[in-house]
């Protein structure tokens, strides 16, 4: 997929699911809907939250946004979670960035009568959200791992792969796929603890 694809599609995501959000978040006279974004710098990230702006506004809600200052941080995304509900954000949209230390936060969101979708990443566990748009990203590692091989057209591979963060499911999930798609055996990663 070229970038101009992935932009569209990413737009189109966001569209989707702010409309989502718009169309269950309580009865208001201006929904407040809060997208918390793993990091603000990310391109993949920067594009979902033009899109949701684009779409809020075309539907009148109000957007509140956030995003952790880096990958990874967690105590940004449980300020953003708390200060979106005290300023009266009936749905959240969330990209976890740790996919369990998220929870308890999500739990208190929750007991409050706030909604909370995870975006691209799945908490762990996945029933901790009401909902979750995200890519199957086994099934991502599995096409990338059977796209590697073919391309190497029968040489002894050198392979080394550099995952994500620790706690976090994707890089694990992506690891696993790409080991099976390319027919190798390994340690099977749980979160991304290898």
């Amino acid at each position: 997929m070229n970038i101009r694809a992935s932009q569209l599609a990413t737009s189109v995501f966001a569209f989707s699911v702010l409309a989502l959000a718009a169309s269950v978040a309580h009865a208001q006279a201006q929904p407040i809907i809060g997208l918390i974004t793993k990091t603000d710098s990310n391109p993949f990230f920067v594009k979902m939250k033009e899109g949701a702006d684009a779409e809020a506004k075309k539907l009148g809600a109000k957007l509140l946004t956030a995003s952790g200052k880096t990958d990874g941080d967690n105590a940004g995304q449980v300020t953003a979670l708390e200060n979106m509900i005290a300023a009266g954000a009936k749905t959240i949209l969330l990209t976890p960035s740790d996919a369990k230390a998220i929870i308890p936060a999500i739990k208190r969101a929750q007991a409050q009568g706030v909604m909370v979708i995870a975006l691209d990443s799945p908490t762990d566990p996945v029933s901790a959200v009401d909902g979750l748009f995200a890519t199957d990203n086994f099934k991502a590692g599995v096409l990338i791992g059977q796209y590697a091989k073919a391309a190497l057209g029968g040489k002894a591979p050198v392979i080394a792969t550099l995952d994500l963060f620790p706690g976090h499911p994707v890089g694990a999930q992506r690891h696993n796929g790409f080991l099976q798609g390319y027919g190798l055996k390994s340690l099977d990663a749980k979160s991304n603890d290898l």
